[in-house]
């Protein structure tokens, strides 16, 4: 019913940028929150970014300062652009969709990315 996908993942030197976009598809009546996560292999999947449909957004420590979260609500999109890499960002970044409202279902779902990998190395 509902699909998202993930781009714009790969390999980067330390001090570099990335810009993922996630792209939410189906029938799709609203998505409350949007946010991107991110997991190393062994390790929890942690939260790195989210942002409501007013625009309000969190970050995790760590990001603060170098990644930003934006969203095109008309499009169902949210990226995350990320500035200044470091190798311990390396991980797979998951988009996330959260109290999502879908044509023809009751309540709400939430919905993730198939993944995309960010390697940061010199």
């Amino acid at each position: 019913q509902v699909q998202l996908v993930e781009s714009g993942g790969g390999l980067v030197q330390p001090g570099g940028s990335l810009r993922l976009s996630c792209a939410a598809s189906g029938s799709i009546v609203s998505i409350d929150t949007m946010a991107w996560y991110r997991q190393v292999q062994g390790f929890s999947r942690d939260l790195v970014a989210v942002i409501t449909t007013s625009g309000s957004t969190n970050y995790a420590d760590s990001v603060k300062g170098r990644f930003t979260i934006s969203r095109e609500n008309a499009k169902n999109t949210v990226y995350l652009q990320m500035n200044n890499l470091k190798p311990d960002d390396t991980a797979v970044y998951y988009c996330n969709a959260d109290r999502t409202v879908v044509a023809g279902l009751l309540g709400s779902y939430r919905y993730w990315g198939q993944g995309t990998q960010v390697t940061v190395s010199s």
